[in-house]
């Protein structure tokens, strides 16, 4: 094994640690820009010290590994310097692949937004925690509050023969009866919230359970742009 596929395979470990751990304040106990900063002069480093206890080589021989070696300084500070958006296409590509995913980022003031990304049916659904249980839900603001089917009432818990569908609901199925309930956690993401008014809808009427005001209505800002739905605690 060269010296060059030692020094590769550094760089590529550090490129590693440095774009898993961005957004961390240190790295192996040293701060995150001095850390990408060092792996920067890296490859300065192991170029200089190639020619100093180098043995003899020609000209043609150190003018290609000069180049080489400035490739990798280019594409690592590339990498660096827009370490960001790749993790922004990463998670934008996760989201269309995986229906439901929520993309957490941090905002420039350093609070947290979940985000979603619209499907091709046109609509926006999101992997919501309810008691502890992941429900897929579809994001509707004109509910206003969060109905669950039967099935997904169930599964977090709730007795559906127990209730008293009481409630007058209008679904996607036309008009039908629902039994108010309160949903101890209902969680996205980072964004939790206690005590939250629901329903259950009765066996049959209701497709896919919906994330309504109850739970979209206490959160700090809620943007819905052409393609992404932003959410912010």
């Amino acid at each position: 094994m060269n010296r060059l596929t030692i020094g590769l395979g550094g760089l590529g470990i550090g490129l590693l640690i440095l774009l898993f751990n961005s957004d961390s304040p240190r790295i192996l106990g040293v701060r995150t820009d001095d850390f990408g900063r060092m792996l920067y002069l890296l490859p300065i480093a192991l170029m200089l010290a190639a020619g100093i206890w180098g043995r003899r080589i020609s000209v043609g021989e150190t003018m290609r590994h000069m180049m080489i070696w400035l490739v990798l300084i280019l594409g690592l500070a590339t990498a660096y310097l827009y370490r960001y958006d790749a993790l922004s296409v990463g998670n934008r590509l996760l989201a269309g692949l995986i229906p439901g995913r929520a993309v957490v980022t941090t905002t420039s003031d350093g609070s947290k937004e979940v985000i979603l990304y619209k499907l091709q049916n046109g609509h926006f659904e999101a992997d919501v925690q309810i008691n502890g249980q992941t429900i897929s839900m579809l994001v509707d603001t004109g509910a206003s509050m969060i109905a669950l089917s039967r099935q997904d009432a169930e599964r977090v818990g709730i007795i559906p023969d127990n209730l008293t569908y009481s409630m007058s609901v209008t679904t996607a199925n036309g008009r039908t009866q629902a039994a108010p309930v309160t949903l101890s956690e209902v969680a996205i993401g980072p964004i939790v919230r206690n005590n939250i008014a629901g329903s259950v809808a009765e066996d049959g009427r209701l497709d896919q359970s919906l994330l309504g005001m109850s739970f979209l209505g206490t959160l700090g800002s809620l943007q819905m742009q052409p393609d992404e739905l932003r959410m912010r605690d």
